[in-house]
């Protein structure tokens, strides 16, 4: 057998190696990540978390999230508009994944407005203005209150609210959930308990479509 014949099949066999290799890590991390949460129930799901949609649902979307992250922003409208198009069907948890400096502030900010009554519409702002805010090598998180001033929150209310200690706690919650469950990238997806077994945003409906027919004996 020629020498060049001999390295092109020993190239094709490496690659075939090295998705094999790939996949096999990949599909024992999605298992790792659905034991987990199978037996962190608690650290997966707490009564604190910001919900949105009917809370009787029988379709869990979890979603940990960092108000800095470009996918996180990206994917909002379609996992929003999952919730909305599914009849009643299905809720959205939101879990907290501050990993880009800066991001800890935010959250603050989102609970904060969330004692006003108006948590959603603040997350959607940032998100929109996540481009001017949120560079990570430079974040400008001030930049948020120009933002909100068009908004009916009280923003004097925010300011201080932002340092209650509940909130405090509730970020540090969070935060150690993350460790426990070895959360370590945003957006990270369960429905009813179960990851994506790829990420992407087709997966994620399809995932949605499957635990709507089991729930509901569609």
């Amino acid at each position: 057998m020629k020498k060049q014949t001999v390295l092109v099949l020993t190239s094709i066999l490496a690659v075939m190696i090295f998705a094999i290799s790939g996949f096999v890590y990949e599909q024992s991390q999605v298992r790792k990540k659905a034991q987990l949460a199978s037996t962190k129930t608690t650290e997966f799901e707490r009564a604190h978390s910001p919900v949105y949609g009917p809370a009787e649902a029988k379709v869990t979307i979890v979603e940990f999230l960092d108000p800095s992250c470009e996918t996180c922003r990206a994917f909002y409208p379609a996992v929003k508009d999952l919730v909305n198009t599914n009849g009643g069907k299905v809720k959205l948890v939101i879990r907290y994944a501050p990993f880009h400096e800066g991001s800890e502030e935010v959250v603050k900010i989102l609970e904060a407005s969330r004692l006003q009554d108006k948590y959603w519409p603040t997350l959607e702002t940032v998100l929109q203005m996540q481009p001017q805010w949120a560079s990570h090598d430079n974040p400008q998180v001030d930049l948020i209150w120009n933002y909100l001033k068009a908004s009916s929150l009280d923003i004097d209310k925010v300011r201080e609210d932002m340092n209650n200690p509940t909130i405090a706690t509730i970020v540090d919650q969070d935060k150690a959930d993350l460790r426990a469950l070895q959360i370590t990238q945003t957006p990270t997806f369960f429905v009813n308990g179960k990851p994506l077994a790829k990420f992407g945003l087709e997966q994620l409906k399809a995932l949605v479509e499957q635990e709507v027919k089991v729930a509901y004996k569609k």
